[in-house]
Order: structure tokens, then C-alpha cells, then sequence
């Protein structure tokens, strides 16, 4: 792959040399791109001259391929990984996004099955309800990995060309959208991709914006996890303890429902559910401060790893809504303080959300 250098390893060397400031704009004449604009002017029918001058304008971040490449699921324990996402903070600013959003999240609740709960944790994990959007261009993040990231290179491309279909659609700029350093977008933070195929009109007003309209923004969440195969009542994960040691051939980190009921608790793992013995499920194994952790994930924990494919993600959601469902019992929470920790349990989705006095002060466009 060629970028105007002899790889795009080298681009990136001498855009690090250049550090920050010295980004690279995309040579357009080069193979590798000239062959993806023209695929994408032939399958998809955009305009050749709209499409390189989209291109012409991004840059080559070497900031986003090192934050590619060391994603907090991969680098961190989760006792450390606990401490980002489950915070006083964090869980009291849920239980005030779930006042401020209340009949939002009714609605999306009473149509879909999913909780209030649940939809109001992936916002707070993604971009703490809306306040942190990211701070790259989108069209920057999905052209340094469409072109100087080989390992995902193919991913990225494709939702490069799923990023101009969109704006071609939604008619926005796509110079100015900003998202996360992999292209996710909104205070959802959905993907190109995921953009065009669940993000639904939530207030009806013909048009999605999942930057600043807050009823899209929590219908396509709830949304998604529908498509998904969300079920309505079902628990998510529960703690276990090992009663005799006979785990060596359940590998943990295995996302997938390789797993029943009935065989984890006869491999010696003690956890509570009310789902029959043949239900699926997933042995996790964890890293506390001092000691192993074990979760055992059902099918809704499956659902969750839909959106972030790691397991200590769909923990850290599973356990941020058990939390903001709670009263509220702090009025005034340090902020960044861990939480203690909440019971992984079942949510229920017609439970009355907490009331608050006043709105969240994110409650308008995040």
C-alpha cells in the first residue's frame, strides 16, 4: 500500500516525525486511494470530483493509530477499567440525565423492551451523557485508518464509504462532523455503518441527528439493541465464586455463548439465575485489585457486546445501569471518586425511573 511513501508504515514514521501539527493530507494520486475512489463513484454513484475533494481535505493522524492501538479494553485490568466508567460521578450524572430524559426513555423503554437504564449507561460509557463528542474529524479518523492503519485497513475503508453515503443522505458537512479517534459519531458514538442501518427518528421530525437531538439519540440506542436481539427481562450477567477449581477448558475473553447454564455450574462456578439450565452463557474471568473475578454473561450480555466487542464494556454498562437505577443517595459526589460496587443484576423495564427536583444540565443538545 502505497501513500507517496514506500508504506504506509513509512507515511506515518514521517508524520510522526513532523509530530501533531504536521498532519499529512492524502495524496490522491496514489494506488491504493485512486482505486478506492473508484469503487466507491461506481457502486454507489457519487460524483467523482465531490469524492476526492472529501479526501483531498483529510489528514493523516498519527494520534489516531496509537490510540488504535492501545484501546483501554486490551491494555487495562478491569479493577482499572471499573475506575474510568463506574465513578460517584458518573452514576450521580445518570440519574440526572435519566430525570432530564425521562419521557424520552419511557417511550423507548414501553416500544422496545430495553430499559431506561441501559440506554442511559451506553451514553454515559460512550461520551458521559453527551459531553465528551470526541475530538477528531470524522473524516480524518476513517482516512488515516482506511490508509495508514493496514491491520483494519478493509473495516475502515468500508466505513469510509458508509461516512460519504451518509452525508450524501443526511446532508451535513463532512468536513466538520467530529467523532471519536475511530469514526464513531454522536453522543452514541455509532459508526458510519451502524448510522445508516439503526439510527431511527426519534421525535419524527424527518430528519436524525444523533449530535443534538436527544429523542433520535436514545431511540437508536434502544433501537439497536432490538435489532440485536435484546430480551425484555432477561438478566445480563452475574457475579460467581468457584466452588471446586475445574475451569481450564473455558477460556475467558471468548465473547461468544460457547456455553450453558448447566455446564458452568457443573465446572464448579456458583452464580445465581432464574434462566433454565439450557440457557447460553459465558464464562469471564477478571482481574480484580487482589484477586480473580468471575461473571458468568447471558444472552442480553451477548446483545450488549454487539455495540463494543469486549467483555469488561459490556460489564461496565451492565453495572452502570444497576447503579443509576438506584435512589439517589448522595447529593454531592466527588467527581472521579470508583463507586462501590453494584450487584450485576436483571433491570426491570417498567420500574419507575428516580425522580429528580432539577434538570440535568446536560439536557438539551449534548
Amino acid at each position: 500500500m502505497r501513500l507517496g511513501l514506500t508504506s504506509a508504515a513509512g507515511l506515518l514514521g514521517a508524520a510522526l516525525l513532523l509530530g501533531p501539527p504536521g498532519a499529512l493530507a492524502l495524496d490522491l494520486s496514489q494506488p491504493e486511494i485512486k482505486k478506492f475512489i473508484a469503487e466507491v463513484v461506481q457502486r454507489d454513484h457519487l460524483k467523482r470530483a465531490w469524492v476526492a475533494k472529501v479526501l483531498g481535505a483529510a489528514e493523516i493522524k498519527p494520534s489516531i493509530v496509537e490510540a488504535m492501538s492501545k484501546p483501554a479494553e486490551h491494555v487495562r485490568p478491569w479493577f482499572e477499567y471499573r475506575r474510568v466508567f463506574i465513578t460517584e460521578r458518573r452514576i450521580h450524572d445518570g440519574r440526572e440525565f435519566m430525570s432530564a430524559h425521562r419521557a424520552e426513555l419511557e417511550a423507548a423503554a414501553a416500544d422496545t423492551g430495553v430499559p431506561a437504564a441501559i440506554i442511559a449507561a451506553i451514553v454515559g460509557v460512550e461520551t458521559s451523557y453527551g459531553r465528551i463528542l470526541g475530538s477528531y474529524r470524522v473524516v480524518d479518523a476513517l482516512a488515516t485508518l482506511s490508509f495508514a492503519y493496514p491491520p483494519r485497513a478493509a473495516y475502515f475503508r468500508g466505513e469510509l464509504e458508509q461516512y460519504l453515503l451518509l452525508v450524501r443522505e443526511a446532508k451535513f458537512d463532512p468536513l466538520k462532523a467530529i467523532g471519536s479517534y475511530a469514526g464513531a459519531m454522536g453522543a452514541c458514538q455509532f459508526m458510519p455503518r451502524s448510522y445508516r442501518e439503526f439510527a431511527v427518528d426519534g421525535n419524527h421530525d424527518g430528519r436524525i441527528d444523533l449530535w443534538n437531538s436527544w429523542p433520535d439519540i436514545i431511540a437508536s440506542v434502544a433501537h439497536y439493541f432490538v435489532v440485536h436481539g435484546w430480551r425484555p427481562g432477561q438478566p445480563i450477567a452475574a457475579s460467581a465464586e468457584l466452588w471446586y477449581p475445574d475451569i481450564e477448558d473455558l477460556p475467558s475473553g471468548r465473547i461468544e455463548l460457547t456455553s450453558r447454564v448447566d455446564a458452568l455450574r457443573a465446572k464448579g462456578l456458583l452464580f445465581e439465575s432464574t434462566l433454565p439450565a439450557d440457557a447460553p452463557a459465558v464464562f469471564i474471568a477478571l482481574r480484580d485489585v487482589d484477586r480473580p473475578a468471575y461473571r458468568i454473561g447471558f444472552h442480553n450480555f451477548w446483545v450488549i457486546t454487539r455495540y463494543n466487542h469486549s467483555s469488561m464494556y459490556a460489564l461496565a454498562v451492565a453495572e452502570l445501569a444497576a447503579a443509576i437505577a438506584l435512589p439517589d443517595e448522595h447529593d454531592a459526589p466527588a467527581a472521579g471518586k470508583p463507586a462501590a460496587p453494584v450487584p450485576v443484576r436483571s433491570l426491570d423495564p417498567d420500574a419507575e425511573l428516580p425522580h429528580h427536583g432539577a434538570a440535568s444540565a446536560h439536557g438539551g443538545a449534548p
